[in-house]
């Protein structure tokens, strides 16, 4: 798919702001190509500093990047190398001396930047866009504020140490203001991508959009109102604040149903992309049908050894933020469904007009629908066709049963230790308010409300994880009707469900978990305990419960001899009568 159409219709949606790198005023001979571009962190640099520094492209890999002083003397940057596409290469200098320099990617065959090292000035009022340049540096802004590790188990209490780490946040301490110190960030998940973007676009003084949309019904998703433009970050740099301000009315503006709109429902702030690996850019939303939303972070090729991954990361109720893999129990997904619009999506573009900005729609964007990264195909897949659709684009050679296995039992064990850490959060709760009772609502309103209940209860996040061990334990079920999706090397489908049945009851027992009881003690279960447990954790959600409830110990057990703690009897009684949503792992109409 070619991306120069792309970047000629985000041409001409141009949304110029006041944001300048400090760029030599004569900058003719250094032009960077389409798509491509290279930001300096700090915005402003002065004598002495350190610069970060992030060459982006969407067109290729960069290999190299060379810093030039105004003698002509050249030096390389020993950088680091991400994503494709958008491809990037990030990399620090050491102190510089007042003067003018050049930053040169791949020779001068890519991006390239003139700078004026001074006096924490910009040397040249200049604009930026929301240009495709803009967007990959977007897109590899996200990638590296969450790198790790693959096999990483990457969590964190909130955003906010990954904004204030200065060794992930490319943008920390970006307008030399100390903006970033004791910047308040506790999104939720429907929050998450609305705050990563305003973020962005506050450092680099950028509008955006929203929209107040409603939360849809069992008959019809989500419909919104006119869309609202936010330009204080265009009209000069703003403190932090000037952001606080921005994202607080974001924050009221948006909620789970911003993103389950249509898929062709222009009205929108987002719209869908083709599942290609060429389009699903780290930043890229996933909306599920039900009000969860994920951030895609980054991709990890297949290769001889190592399965392929597609990572995201999504915020609870509690504010916490964490990494997941894509599979079934973590990216759900159902069609036809006539409440939401699910699937992949991207942040609607503005379009600039005589009277004045406004996001472009379906009709604008299906100009160039042979380039664009806009595209209706999600609302013609199934549950079945989409799981094989992306599967096929993370492992495109496919796994051996046992790989496959060990991916899918890798992402269902970080969904169980994140579980951990949510209800702990909930017994924290609980230590700081003793004897207090958490008020439970009453039907749909257990998955989406505010308050306590939302912040310490899991009812979403159980279900999913109902669904994930529903998915693991069939596996071999889905080897022998879908074998196509594996790697067998000629063993027949049945020998090798056979097989994988015998490697699961295995591996189940080998796995664990460990939480704390109400004593203090740490009690360990295995996957396999957990498995024989899920009708107990149809009923584990409810924060008022202790922990051993809560991880479905029986009672009479020695384990639930340490429980001091029970829901009250109605709302037992309720739960009684929505356990069939959990068994049947399927949420009720609003």
């Amino acid at each position: 798919m070619s991306r120069l159409v792309f970047a000629a219709l985000l041409s001409t949606l141009l949304l110029s702001s006041g944001h300048a790198l400090a760029q030599e005023s004569d900058d003719s001979a250094c032009v960077s190509p389409e798509g491509s571009g290279i930001w300096v962190s700090p915005r402003f640099p002065r004598s002495g500093d350190d610069l970060w520094i992030m060459a982006v492209s969407t067109q290729g890999p960069l290999r190299q990047l060379t810093l030039e002083d105004a003698s002509g003397m050249a030096s390389d940057l020993e950088g680091t190398r991400r994503g494709g596409p958008p491809w990037s290469l990030s990399a620090r200098t050491g102190p510089l001396r007042l003067g003018n320099y050049r930053l040169r990617a791949d020779g001068g065959t890519g991006p390239c930047l003139s700078l004026r090292v001074g006096d924490g000035l910009p040397a040249d009022s200049g604009g930026n866009v929301w240009d495709l340049a803009t967007e990959g540096f977007y897109s590899a802004w996200i990638e590296q504020l969450f790198d790790a590790p693959a096999d990483e188990n990457l969590s964190f209490p909130s955003l906010e140490p990954v904004l204030r780490n200065p060794e992930r946040n490319f943008l920390y301490g970006y307008l030399g203001l100390g903006e970033d110190k004791g910047l308040p960030a506790t999104p939720d998940c429907a929050d998450l991508p609305y705050f990563l973007r305003s973020y962005f676009a506050w450092k680099l003084g950028l509008p955006v959009a929203y929209r107040a949309c409603s939360r849809g019904s069992s008959a019809a998703p989500p419909r919104c109102g006119p869309a609202r433009i936010v330009r204080e970050f265009a009209r000069g740099t703003l403190g932090q604040a000037g952001f606080r301000a921005v994202s607080r009315q974001l924050a009221d503006g948006v909620h789970s149903g911003s993103a389950r709109t249509a898929l062709n429902d222009e009205a929108s702030d987002f719209y869908p992309v083709e599942l290609s690996r060429e389009t699903l850019w780290p930043g890229t939303v996933y909306a599920d049908p039900y009000g969860h939303v994920l951030v895609l972070t980054q991709w990890i090729p297949q290769t001889a050894t190592q399965p392929g991954l597609l990572l995201a990361v999504d915020a609870q109720p509690d504010n916490s933020v964490s990494r997941k893999r894509f599979w079934q129990g973590t990216f759900l997904y159902a069609n036809p469904i006539a409440s939401a619009g699910p699937g992949f999506k991207a942040f609607r573009p503005l379009s600039s007009t005589p009277g004045g900005l406004r996001p472009a729609s379906n009709s604008e964007l299906m100009d160039a629908a042979q380039a664009l990264p806009i595209s209706l195909e999600q609302k013609a897949l199934d549950a079945e066709d989409f799981y094989a659709r992306m599967q096929n684009l993370i492992n495109p050679k496919g796994l051996p049963p046992r790989r496959s296995y060990e991916a899918m039992l890798d992402a269902l064990m970080e969904q169980l230790d994140t579980r951990i850490t949510s209800v702990e959060n909930g017994e924290g709760y609980f230590r700081k308010n003793p004897g207090a009772t958490i008020p439970m609502p009453d039907g749909a309103a257990i998955f989406e409300t505010v308050g306590p209940w939302e912040d310490y209860s899991t009812p979403s996040r159980d279900m999913r994880l109902l669904i994930a061990m529903k998915v693991l334990q069939g596996m071999p079920q889905h080897l022998r009707e879908h074998p196509e999706l594996y790697a067998l090397d000629g063993e027949s489908p049945d020998a090798a469900a056979e097989e994988l049945e015998a490697y699961h009851a295995a591996r189940a027992e080998e796995r664990s978990i460990t939480y704390t009881r109400s004593d203090g003690s740490l009690q360990r279960l295995s996957l396999g305990e957990l498995l024989e447990r899920k009708s107990a954790l149809e009923m584990a959600y409810n924060p008022n419960d202790c922990v051993e409830v809560r991880w479905g110990a029986r009672p009479g057990s020695p384990e639930y001899a340490s429980c001091r703690r029970h829901a009250p009897a109605a709302q037992a009684a309720r739960m009684e009568k929505f356990r069939s949503w959990f068994r049947d792992a399927r949420r009720p109409p609003r």
